[in-house]
């Protein structure tokens, strides 16, 4: 008896205060999706954020998953996609989720042809979710921001009426870590988000995971830790309302109405950061976002300003 007590508090003691915990709110007739970044490695750390991404499921049941490129590190012959896609989200596809994926610096562009990402053979896309009008997301593909698919951008935009305009790519244009804030995308692409109300910004890219200061009435995230990981890498700007470099990370989000929540859960499933994002009805515009994390921000100071799109 006395050996089975031990091994009960023994037990208690490794399993992470806040684990398992779910944060949003689940209201009737929500959108709920999952957002990952940076993943295609093959790696222990994907299959753990993975298996964790599953197991959240059963609690929040998520229609889709947003891939914020970085797809396929390496070989992507067809058994790296089994390795380095299928097999670590099988319970998931199993399941009928579907993943919409962008692309990125490591992505072959011939991943748009790969039926699971759901690409449809574009380099860049637009997805409404069919159980919503209300809201639309648009993926790039930041790589090569040409003419061409900015007025693509602009006509989709132009076009949408969605209450939520959510674009998602691979770089960052505002970002603290070792490649810094994309400058050059930005100028090309926050001139659009202003004029059409793009709402949020999903990014990767950067092996960690922050969540911007609101940007001209827009809310940035990158999340580029899901199997690839830079610890210590967020540098101290005034960019940052919350950072997190110590762990591999996936995101839960749940629309409702004016109001987007989200979680960041850690690949030993501990709440990470958590927060609602309100916009205005009638311009799109963000009007506050409260976010609360479990560590330390980065502190304050002033923006590297750091461009590129460094490998």
């Amino acid at each position: 008896m006395r050996r089975l007590l031990l091994s009960i508090v023994l037990l208690s003691l490794i399993i992470p205060v806040g684990a398992q915990d779910l944060r949003l709110p689940m209201k009737e007739g929500s959108l709920k999706f999952a957002i990952l970044g940076d993943t295609g490695t093959g790696s222990s750390s994907q299959v753990a954020v993975a298996n964790q991404l599953n197991t959240f499921r059963s609690k929040f049941p998520f229609q889709f998953v947003l891939l914020m490129g970085d797809n396929m590190y390496g070989s992507d012959k067809p058994a790296d996609y089994v390795k380095k896609f299928e097999r670590p989200y099988n319970a998931l596809l199993g399941a009928g989720v579907k993943f919409y994926a962008t692309l990125g610096n490591h992505d072959d562009p011939n991943q748009r042809l790969y039926k699971p990402f759901n690409m449809n053979g574009e380099r860049y896309y637009t997805y409404r979710p069919s159980l919503t009008g209300g809201v639309r997301f648009f993926s790039l593909d930041s790589n090569y921001m040409d003419p061409k698919q900015l007025d693509w951008f602009e006509k989709e935009l132009a076009a949408s009426g969605s209450d939520w305009k959510i674009a998602f790519f691979h770089h960052p244009p505002y970002a603290s870590g070792m490649h810094g804030s994309d400058d050059v995308l930005r100028s090309k692409l926050e001139p659009l988000f202003l004029k059409y109300g793009v709402n949020v910004v999903f990014t990767g890219h950067e092996h960690f995971y922050e969540r911007v200061k609101p940007q001209k009435g827009v809310q940035y995230f990158v999340l580029g830790s899901s199997a690839k990981l830079r610890k210590g890498d967020i540098s101290r700007t005034n960019l940052t309302a919350f950072g997190y470099d110590q762990g591999y990370t996936f995101m839960l989000v749940e629309i409702a109405g004016d109001e987007l929540l989200f979680q960041v859960i850690s690949d030993k499933g501990q709440a990470i950061d958590t927060g609602i994002i309100r916009k205005d009805a009638n311009t799109n515009k963000v009007i506050g976002t409260t976010g609360r994390g479990s560590e330390t921000p980065a502190a304050a100071a002033p923006a590297s300003g750091a461009p590129g799109r460094g490998r």
